[in-house]
Parts: C-alpha cells; sequence; structure tokens
C-alpha cells in the first residue's frame, strides 16, 4: 500500500498497473497459519481499495492468487512426499504450479489487453480454490 501511494504521480503519468500477490488463503483457510490468511486476505480488499483509489487517474490495480507453486517458500512441503502428492492431487490439474504460470497472467494484467480489469483477482492456482470449494 505504501509503494503503491508512493508511487502514485508516477502511476498516474503512466497510466501504469499494480499487481497484488494474494494466495490461495485469500480464499480458503489454513489453521497451520491464520496470521498469513488475514494478510493475504487483506490484500483483496486493498486491491479492490486501490482500484477505487487510482481509478480516476486511469490506474489499474489487480492482484494475482498464487496457489502451490514450485519456490524456495515451498521446498520443505514438496520434500515430504505424502504432503506434495496430497497438494498435487487436490488441484483440478493434478500438479504443482511452475513459477513461469505466473508470468502470463502477469504480463496480461499489465498489458493493453486487461485496459478494462481493475480491482480484480485473478487465482493461479490449477483450480486448487474450486476443487476444495466444490468437492462433494
Amino acid at each position: 500500500m505504501r509503494v503503491s501511494m508512493a508511487c502514485r504521480n508516477i502511476l498516474e503519468r503512466s497510466e501504469g498497473s499494480i499487481i497484488n500477490i494474494a494466495s490461495m488463503p485469500s480464499y480458503i483457510g489454513d489453521a497451520e497459519v491464520p496470521a498469513y490468511c488475514a494478510s493475504k486476505t487483506g490484500i483483496l480488499g486493498l486491491t479492490r481499495a486501490l482500484a477505487l483509489t487510482f481509478g480516476m487517474a486511469k490506474v489499474r490495480v489487480n492482484a494475482i492468487a498464487r496457489g502451490y507453486h514450485r519456490t524456495g517458500m515451498t521446498r520443505a512441503l514438496r520434500e515430504i512426499p505424502i504432503s506434495a502428492n496430497k497438494i498435487a492431487a487436490r488441484s483440478v490439474l493434478k500438479r504443482w504450479g511452475e513459477v513461469d504460470d505466473l508470468v502470463g497472467a502477469a504480463l496480461f494484467l499489465a498489458s493493453p489487453a486487461a485496459s478494462f480489469i481493475t480491482g480484480a483477482t485473478l487465482p493461479i492456482d490449477g483450480g486448487y480454490v474450486s476443487g476444495v470449494r466444490f468437492r462433494p
């Protein structure tokens, strides 16, 4: 939020785009990391509020809600085969995401192709949240 506000003049002059990073706990709880869930849920509200704040200046503000991707942060989970397999199985696409899976979404949201999109959050989670929410 502070960086966005500090860059307001630059963003307004360039009609730029802000892309916040949320994650699956923005939508679903995790008893192991309640503070993380709260902070990531806050990103959704911040994205919508900044979209309103910057909208008149033609600055778009969106978010990406990442799922389980192969990063240093998830290394410990991936090194435990039962955990890694369980996570992949819950994804509709039955795999972990790669960092490159986030790139296309970010490029799209920053591009003119998304010129009428603001205040939105795009899940990049292989259908994980949908699978959790709607599994019978």
